[in-house]
């Protein structure tokens, strides 16, 4: 495991960037901190990023929930898979995907692919904390968020760890985990 405080240099963060070919796309269960990890490690690598949710509502013209309800989970990953695969055309540096998106077979299979696949794991009693603060989130109204988040996290373990690289979340600054992440795609580069 990375100590806490990871030392990485401007310098060595640079030269990792440098060899980073293709899009970082971080996933793992809602509340891991995809977006706002994901914002710190773009900064740090000197990318730009993206958050697939948010070019699918861009693209949809309404919100994952609202497409959640209107047609069901099957048909918004259909529209997820060819959003990320846009994104990943696009050439962005680091792309934050929804929760559900490397469940899906032929996502995962894109993302495994074509990018570099980043598991952001936490303790489910973090995520619950987090996720209690926000009430967007369409699979958590169904009940007790800790509950649903425990069932997650079981049903979707599996999948998550055939991504490349795995780093936890830990519960101080999301800084920590970008540069944990910058350490890991290093050494798996």
């Amino acid at each position: 495991m990375h100590s806490a405080h990871p030392s990485l240099s401007d310098a060595a963060i640079g030269r990792i960037a440098a060899r980073i070919d293709r899009p970082v796309a971080l996933v793992g269960l809602m509340g891991v901190g995809k977006s706002t990890v994901g914002r710190k490690l773009a900064a740090l690598i000197g990318a730009d990023f993206v958050d697939a949710d948010e070019a699918i509502e861009e693209a949809a013209g309404m919100t994952v929930s609202e497409m959640f309800e209107r047609f069901g989970e099957a048909h918004f990953r259909d529209g997820e898979r060819r959003v990320i695969a846009r994104l990943i055309d696009e050439g962005h540096g680091v792309i934050a995907t929804g929760g559900g998106a490397f469940v899906n077979d032929e996502t995962r299979a894109l993302l495994i692919g074509r990018a570099i696949a980043v598991w952001i794991d936490c303790p489910i009693d973090i995520l619950v904390e987090r996720t209690a603060r926000r009430d967007t989130r369409p699979l958590l109204k169904a009940g007790d968020p800790g509950e649903i988040l425990r069932r997650l996290h079981r049903e979707r373990a599996g999948f998550y760890a055939e991504a490349p690289i795995h780093v936890t979340s830990a519960p101080g600054p999301h800084l920590d985990t970008a540069l944990h992440i910058i350490e890991a795609i290093d050494q798996w580069l």
